[in-house]
């Protein structure tokens, strides 16, 4: 069943997330992730804000999974550490 990964992120050092950024596109990209949401418009409801969402779609939760542990997205988070508050969570879709 297909997947979401879906990250909540503030932002604390642009240019360092901005390396992050453009590795982690590649990786997700590699393992069949296509971006649905990235920064766009929100409305906060509930919970801890953070201005930064991202939604990708991934084909199964193992294949996200596989992405986040992949060489290359954990070469990413190397710039995102340190460069963000984030969370980050995959959740299978019923469709």
């Amino acid at each position: 069943m297909p997947a979401l990964w879906i990250a909540h992120v503030t932002v604390t050092d642009e240019e360092a997330y901005g390396r992050y950024a453009a590795i982690a596109t590649k990786a997700i990209a590699e393992h069949g992730g296509k971006f649905i949401a990235r920064g766009g418009r929100f409305v906060q409801l509930e919970g801890q804000e953070r201005p930064r969402n991202v939604v990708a779609r991934f084909d199964s939760v193992e294949a996200a999974e596989a992405c986040y542990r992949s060489e290359k997205y954990q070469e990413a988070l190397s710039h995102a550490r340190g460069a963000s508050e984030r969370e980050l969570l995959i959740v299978e879709t019923s469709e």
